[in-house]
């Protein structure tokens, strides 16, 4: 925890941790305001869980949730008011930006201007755009520079991305705009779950992750500009840009389920959604001798639409193996009408299914937890039309978040009606606007959202980019390839590769590698192999097996 004084009375730091708290109780801290939206990031601890730690310290805590990069004046009048609380106060974000500019701009009528920047600089946050609306010259924002591509996001499919547009032309020059300093190998979560990876195997610095000769703006992004060519960043900074690549992934909406948030890491409530949670769902599969287990899946889209069953395989592998199967009842619940949208490995899953004695409950919605009583609600319709809520108790529920596109995309003009952005599926290339192009989860392409889709996609981004760039009448053209692992057992997995119209797309012959059936083959790929192709092949503009074809377009 690295605290950054503002004043006598308030400190900033990035985003805490309840075992943080006892450190701020003993440097007198009273009150604490939370500046970060929760779901905001895959690592990231829920409001409720600091009110929490912190409560039991004798600290008040409040939440004034900011969207990254779109700090109100509104906002900062309300900190201003926070700011009128017992004290010393401490306010955290992500990295303490929000934070410092709410402060900033609460303090605009009580102290110089070049006092509120000077403080803010020693403290390592550079004010200089908020200096601007301070002194009411919201009309000279200043612009940082301009690029050939810009890239928003430094995920999977926006680091692999820019190698691969620097394997075609290293004179291009390019940015990633990432506020995160993480990154991290997301599909690695299903197998902390089940104890075979650590946490630590799936993360690695960002710093690290950034291509030779782009460029990391380490930043968040306030608002699209496409009719002038520009992005807003957080502080009214400009950035403009020629070619521009939206991979802004996911928000999970922890907030979408009532009571969700509040119990999240205890009551026996876990996901492998989130990287500190992990291994909480481990610590209950290896602990729970007997009892009830649930699974739940929202409505789609998902990332990776398996992998809440995952988590039920997995579990239901090891009380198998460990005999205590027959003690404990496994119930899934989905939103959904079907097992697996595909029908073609649905016959291997129902194996599964019936092996560990798995109730599917089908058109069942999770809409509310009550930790404390381990009761969860569904919404389902009955026979006659009628929605009806039900509740199951539970030892254990593993449960996957609502998802939907971040807030900064979702009131952007780059996305469809439904919030996400829109391009055309087998190009990516935006719809009205020619120089943006769109992939990985954020995209409204109707593919799994995967970390394979991206691998396809990002190459074909690239080249298609590169095709404009040189005037060229030919394009690469994406299938909707996307690969789901389905971790059936601990090592075997059903091998799912399909594309557009759940069309199979197998990448190795079926006599090596058959898909629709359990195989040792495929668990060694995911367990032994995958990790290393996205670390040093993925995200280093290696194409392995996913080099596109350009087709003349004339």
């Amino acid at each position: 925890m690295n605290i950054k004084a503002l004043s006598s009375t308030l400190s900033v730091s990035e985003q805490l941790l309840p075992s943080d708290i006892s450190e701020l109780a003993k440097r007198g801290v009273r009150t604490i305001i939370c500046n970060r939206p929760d779901g905001e990031g895959s690592d990231q601890p829920l409001f409720s869980e600091i009110e929490k730690a912190a409560t039991e310290h004798g600290i008040q805590c409040h939440y004034l949730p900011v969207t990254m990069g779109m700090v109100r004046d509104e906002e900062a009048t309300a900190f201003a008011t926070l700011l009128e609380q017992e004290g010393p106060i401490h306010a955290f974000c992500r990295s303490g930006m929000r934070s410092t500019t709410l402060w900033a701009l609460s303090q605009a009528n009580h102290q110089p201007l070049t006092d509120i920047v000077a403080t803010a600089k020693l403290a390592g946050y550079d004010m200089s755009g908020v200096a601007a609306r301070i002194a009411g010259k919201s009309g000279e924002m200043k612009t940082l520079r301009s690029y050939d591509v810009l890239i928003v996001g430094g995920g999977a499919a926006g680091i692999s991305t820019a190698a691969s547009l620097l394997s075609r032309d290293k004179s291009l020059s390019i940015a990633i705009i990432d506020p995160a300093d993480k990154h991290y190998y997301q599909p690695g979560w299903t197998l902390v779950g089940a104890g075979i990876f650590t946490p630590e195997q799936t993360m690695r610095d960002m710093a690290s992750l950034i291509p030779k000769g782009a460029e990391w703006i380490k930043a968040a992004v306030a608002a699209f500009n496409p009719d002038s060519n520009t992005v807003t960043l957080e502080g009214c900074r400009l950035i403009k840009y020629t070619r521009l690549v939206v991979a802004a992934g996911i928000k999970l909406n922890w907030d979408g389920i009532e009571g969700l948030s509040e119990t999240l890491g205890r009551n026996g409530v876990t996901s492998n959604y989130r990287y500190d949670l992990a291994p909480y769902t481990w610590d209950l599969v290896r602990n729970l001798k007997g009892g009830r287990a649930l699974f739940t899946q929202p409505p789609m889209p998902i990332k990776c639409a398996g992998a809440p069953q995952k988590a039920m395989y997995l579990s239901g592998d090891h009380w198998y193996r460990n005999q205590c199967l027959e003690k404990i009842d496994i119930e899934f619940y989905n939103a959904g009408a079907v097992l697996f949208g595909v029908a073609d490995y649905v016959p291997a899953l129902m194996k599964y299914v019936e092996k560990y004695r798995a109730a599917l409950k089908f058109n069942h919605k999770l809409v509310r937890i009550d930790g404390d009583k381990k009761t969860a609600y569904f919404e389902t319709t009955t026979a006659d039309g009628n929605t009806e809520i039900v509740s199951r108790e539970f030892d254990m529920i593993h449960v996957c978040p609502p998802q939907i596109a971040p807030d900064f995309i979702r009131s952007s003009p780059l996305v469809d009606q439904a919030g996400w952005v829109d391009v055309d599926q087998t190009t990516l290339r935006h719809k009205r606007y020619n120089n943006i192009w769109s992939l990985g989860d954020v995209a409204n392409s109707p593919n799994a959202k995967t970390a394979a889709a991206a691998r396809v996609q990002a190459p074909i981004v690239a080249a298609n980019i590169i095709a404009d760039i040189k005037g060229k009448h030919c394009v690469a053209h994406y299938n909707g390839y996307g690969s789901c692992p389905l971790t059936v057992e601990r090592g075997k997995i059903v091998l799912a590769e399909f594309g557009y119209g759940g069309k199979l797309l197998p990448s190795m012959p079926k006599w090596l590698l058959d898909g629709t059936k359990p195989t040792r083959a495929a668990w060694f790929l995911k367990e032994r192999l995958l990790p290393p192709i996205y670390w040093q092949g993925m995200l280093k503009g290696k194409e392995w097996l996913v080099t596109p074809t350009m087709t003349d377009e004339n």
